[in-house]
């Protein structure tokens, strides 16, 4: 396995995702299916329940074998991610649960990209981002990988006007989707498009549930399929927010 050098974009076929370790076995069992390893996040203490395991709350792969941590994730997590060649680094703000001492890691990463409330980016994250030679686009929504559907380097689908506004200016092509409670976030009235996604090839990117079941789930398939990918849905039940399903290992790119 090769560990995916642009983050949320693989080139071959993903082998291991990175995602809420309270992930349904239905799901789990159609990511085995697929011969997929889900490495599963653990409970940060400090955050609310709803998001407490969700991965783009406390991790941010920077690209290749680099991601950067919330001081307090499980040291279980942390020695299986090192123990799987990563360079895990240290962020330095501590998380707590109130909206925007939660949001330090949600960056959205689409490809040179870096989408996020740059008032709140974590230090140690945003200088790494920095080495990566990445453009910031600032905008007001913190949670901003939840809202954030990566499609491709220049594809993205959200709910978040104030995204498609800044992310349109840059050239990126984005389908803005309405709101929809029809994402389960169990706790919250809804998630977010981006916090129940995440590409496992080139050209397929997963749904944590049924896709048909999403308010516009005509124009996802419609918005996906111009840009080369196939949607699939991994249960049959209501997609669930589960903070981003992460790509990080995948086969040599075909």
């Amino acid at each position: 396995m090769n560990h995916i050098k642009l983050p949320n974009l693989p080139e071959g076929k993903v082998k291991g995702i990175l995602i809420d370790g309270r992930v349904s076995k239905k799901i789990a069992d159609s990511l085995l299916k697929m011969e997929i390893l889900t490495f599963k996040t653990e409970r940060l203490t400090q955050m609310y329940e709803a998001v407490s395991y969700h991965t783009d709350i406390m991790l941010h792969h920077i690209g290749g074998n680099r991601i950067v941590y919330a001081p307090g994730i499980s040291s279980k997590l942390l020695n299986s991610l090192t123990s799987l060649g990563f360079h895990m680094v240290r962020g330095e703000t501590v998380l707590s649960s109130q909206y925007p001492g939660n949001i330090a890691y949600n960056a959205a990463r689409v490809g040179n990209y870096v989408i996020h409330n740059l008032k709140y980016t974590d230090k140690v994250l945003k200088m790494e981002l920095e080495n990566e030679c990445v453009e910031f686009i600032d905008v007001k929504q913190g949670y901003s990988k939840c809202s954030v559907c990566v499609i491709d380097k220049t594809a993205i689908i959200t709910s978040d006007k104030g995204i498609k506004e800044a992310a349109s200016k840059k050239g990126i092509d984005v389908l803005l989707i309405e709101p929809d409670e029809n994402i389960v976030l169990p706790g919250l009235n809804m998630g977010f498009i981006g916090g129940c996604t995440g590409k496992i090839a080139k050209d397929k990117l997963v749904v944590s549930g049924d896709l048909t079941k999403l308010k516009s789930f005509v124009d996802i398939v419609r918005f996906s399929n111009s840009h080369g990918v196939k949607v699939v849905s991994l249960s049959d039940e209501k997609p669930v927010d589960v903070g981003s399903i992460i790509p990080v290992f995948e086969s040599c790119a075909m």
